[in-house]
């Protein structure tokens, strides 16, 4: 059994009990310096997984040697890895971004953002479902802080509706658990499959339900409408740094998906397989359809690109829904390029803000910026690869969309 499946959860921990320790937390580039160096190696050392997850395929952890269905369970396969991965490359890319004067503007920027990336990567990376609901706890209570990050009347608004409602869908995904806990009389996901494909009919109610309450939870993380309106003005209210780390977030809602209605409702599962994709698919196109009308009617940059991740979204889940091999490829796929380029583009929209006066991210005429060209060619670069146009990421996504669409109708 590799301790390295261990890794992407505990070194965050590390770092922010280290960073909170009073000779690194008093100084500011101490602070700077040890979350930075932690996040390189937490890239590092995920590459590496990736690499022995490649040669060895899927791996398991069991914390304190408990063995499933008991004990914590860490899976690592290449989905979850690279989406580790990816969290790790953003992550450190908007830290040495905030590194640059917007972690002074409050003292527990780097804890709190390493506790972040914890609950993201535990939620990756975790075989249980009760787990994942710790995880998702976890993250969540970091970015309540990283929203409020510096404080300020907007960002206050943004994260009160915020908690509300994540605090519902918490209350309903530990209901749902319950449901599921008490027919199966197990949370592991695997195991979770097993039972339900032997499932005895007068169970079937009850599970359903379960299973349906689990998918509003995960719409609700993923921003899937109608539960998608917290999104755009909390993403474009948080700081640069957290709104790149916020892009792979929502990500989580459409792994879930992934993750659970492919493999307990999956062919294997009999009556009960396929729960709600009908559904998702619908509400996926609904998603996309209103996440461009978003983008389409915005009135300034951070909430455009806030948006766009709506969109993104709304395609990662009608992939979903189509439960087959090249759309779980296109899946992981359009993950890390819708990702990185939103994530990117958060970045661009607060360079472009700052130097333009009081116009900042509005979509109005303003001052010159100071770097025209530099700022330009990024911004065109960014738009062509979401408008998917070759030789850039977004053309690959997009093909690899369409053949998903031509794999489902055979």
């Amino acid at each position: 059994m590799s301790h390295l499946i261990i890794a992407p959860v505990l070194l965050p921990i590390l770092t922010a009990i280290l960073i909170m320790l009073p000779p690194v937390h008093s100084v500011p580039n101490r602070r700077r310096l040890v979350s930075i160096v932690s996040m390189a190696l937490q890239f590092v050392l995920a590459l590496v997984l990736l690499w022995q997850t490649q040669q060895q395929g899927l791996t398991f952890y069991a914390l304190g040697d408990w063995q499933p269905p008991f004990g914590i369970i860490l899976v690592a396969d290449t989905l979850s890895v690279v989406l580790v991965c990816l969290t790790s490359f953003l992550a450190l890319a908007a830290i040495c971004y905030g590194s640059a004067g917007e972690d002074v503007r409050g003292s527990f920027f780097h804890p709190l953002f390493q506790f972040q990336v914890m609950g993201i990567n535990g939620a990756f990376l975790t075989g249980d479902l009760f787990n994942l609901f710790v995880f998702f706890e976890v993250l969540l209570i970091a970015s309540y802080g990283l929203l409020i990050h510096a404080g300020g009347k907007n960002k206050t608004k943004a994260a009160v509706h915020y908690v509300i409602l994540n605090l519902t869908g918490s209350a309903v995904f530990l209901f749902s658990l319950a449901i599921l806990y008490g027919s199966l009389g197990t949370l592991n996901i695997a195991d979770m499959a097993l039972r339900v494909a032997s499932l005895p009919a007068e169970d079937l109610l009850l599970v359903q339900a379960g299973g349906s309450l689990l998918l509003i939870v995960f719409a609700l993380k993923a921003a899937i409408l109608p539960l998608q309106f917290w999104l755009p003005a909390t993403y474009s209210a948080a700081s640069p740094p957290v709104a790149a780390l916020f892009a792979v977030m929502t990500k989580i809602g459409v792994y879930a998906l992934l993750r659970v209605y492919t493999t307990i409702f999956g062919e294997t599962a009999g009556p009960l397989s396929g729960l709600g994709m009908n559904w998702l698919w619908a509400f996926g196109l609904a998603t996309i359809l209103l996440g461009a009308i978003g983008v389409l009617g915005s009135q300034d940059f951070r909430k455009l690109v806030a948006n766009l991740v709506i969109v993104s979204v709304g395609t990662l889940v009608c992939l979903v829904a189509m439960q087959n091999t090249a759309a779980t490829a296109a899946v992981l796929y359009y993950t890390v390029h819708s990702t990185l380029v939103t994530g990117a583009l958060f970045l661009l929209a607060d360079l472009i803000a700052t130097q333009r006066g009081k116009a900042a991210d509005r979509l109005v005429s303003g001052r010159r910026v100071a770097q025209p060209v530099l700022l330009g060619t990024l911004f065109f670069v960014a738009a062509l690869s979401v408008a998917g146009l070759p030789p850039l990421s977004g053309f690959i996504g997009k093909l690899m969309i369409l053949q998903s669409v031509v794999s489902t109708e055979q």
